[in-house]
């Protein structure tokens, strides 16, 4: 049986902010030290001292061949990870394992020497790895070709702008011979035909049987390519497993009662003496509760109320509203109500698949008794749509519109 490619156990790592925060050399350390002790030989702490723990206590292994997405907040501790996991900066406690080379892309500006041109700094970075001249050179010219900058190869890539340090960065991380590939936000600089090129050479090292753990803010992203993610909250693992349900997790819509149901007891209820709601809710057809809905996703929405009035000709009409208020329908019954007994009653509708946009959403409610406006909840329901990578073919920003259909087309040769 093969051992995991990185074990992590019981990792912590603490930033202490105030004075003394920040000590990279070792005058800096001697100085700090030296000032934190009063005559006599007592240590005492700085009143301005503050601790903070970026990551606290998280355990977990990645097998060989894993592709794992790192997902969270700003200051989750996902770049902190990343960064003890390239060696860049060391753990206050816990212990990390790994099984094979490790090779990373966190940032433009690190792993680069700025003086040193792009041919130096491709066999300078293989150096680092411990590789020779000769295994540098049998993936020289697959590097230079990725990264498009055959032209400024023996320019000091001081003079690179971000984007083509970006994809130099990622050329020599992507092909290089390492087993283990750590990519921070790869995404966040270059443009949609790079972003899509290194996604599919990630595609590619992971179908080599290679381990990557990426992070990003793109779900998109981590969708496409991850099988697993692990969610970080506040230095800690919030949750850890299939990436679909890690990010609904992660969303806050794999909850009902996140917006997606509402129910209502007694007098309380919304309504008047004509009816009264007593239950609301919006879900993805054929799936369990509060499982996520994608834009692949067909959802239905429910409702119940108390119909006070014998032989109302109730006529409901639910308003579907995005982000930014635009409504995207408004849409009633298919044919004309007839009369309904006094009792309770539940309406339920289906919104199909593919037609939606991704992004948040809520839904209104008016309920009419031959033309007239008997009740009218706003945002009686809000919900997300999430995306899905295998409706995106390769596009991974984001879709224009207020509603995305899946339409059917055709190609016709004439010549």
């Amino acid at each position: 049986m093969l051992l995991p490619a990185i074990e992590v156990k019981q990792l912590s790592k603490r930033y202490q902010l105030g004075e003394g925060a920040g000590i990279s050399t070792l005058a800096e350390l001697i100085g700090s030290t030296a000032s934190s002790w009063r005559p006599g030989g007592v240590r005492f702490a700085s009143k301005d001292r503050r601790e903070i723990w970026a990551l606290d206590d998280i355990s977990f292994s990645v097998e060989r061949g894993e592709v794992v997405g790192l997902i969270g907040e700003n200051g989750a501790g996902k770049s902190t990870l990343l960064k003890i996991l390239s060696r860049i900066t060391p753990p206050t406690r816990g212990a990390i394992t790994y099984r094979g080379r490790v090779g990373s892309l966190l940032e433009v500006g690190t792993g680069f020497h700025p003086e040193l041109n792009g041919r130096d700094n491709i066999f300078l970075s293989g150096a680092i790895l411990g590789m020779s001249r000769a295994e540098v050179n049998g993936y020289f010219d697959e590097i230079v070709d990725f990264s498009g900058v055959e032209s400024f190869i023996d320019t000091p890539v001081k003079r690179y702008s971000s984007g083509m340090y970006m994809r130099l960065a990622f050329a020599v991380a992507a092909h290089l011979d390492t087993d283990i590939l750590l990519v921070d936000e790869v995404l966040a600089v270059g443009d949609h035909k790079f972003q899509q090129k290194c996604l599919n050479r990630m595609d590619s090292i992971a179908r080599d049987g290679r381990t990557i753990i990426f992070t990003s803010h793109s779900l998109v992203a981590v969708q496409s390519i991850c099988h697993r993610a692990i969610w970080l909250d506040h230095g800690k693992i919030s949750a850890d497993g299939p990436t679909a349900d890690v990010i609904a997790g992660y969303t806050g819509f794999d909850r009902v009662g996140s917006g997606m149901e509402r129910n209502w007891d007694g007098q309380d209820a919304a309504g008047n003496e004509s009816v009264r709601l007593r239950n609301a809710r919006v879900e993805a057809v054929g799936r369990s509760a509060g499982a996520p809905i994608d834009v692949g996703t067909p959802f239905a929405v429910s409702f119940e109320y108390d119909n006070l009035r014998d032989g109302a000709h109730i006529n409901p009409s639910l308003i579907v509203q995005n982000e930014e208020g635009l409504v995207i329908f408004d849409a009633g019954r298919n044919n004309e109500p007839g009369p309904v007994p006094a009792g309770r009653c539940r309406e339920r509708c289906i919104v199909p698949a593919d037609l939606m946009n991704d992004g948040p959403h809520r839904i209104s409610l008016e309920l009419r008794d031959r033309g007239d406006l008997i009740l009218s909840v706003p945002d009686l329901l809000t919900f997300d749509i999430l995306d899905n990578p295998q409706r995106r073919f390769g596009w991974h920003g984001k879709w224009q519109g207020a509603v995305r259909p899946r339409l059917e087309w055709s190609i016709e040769m004439l010549s």
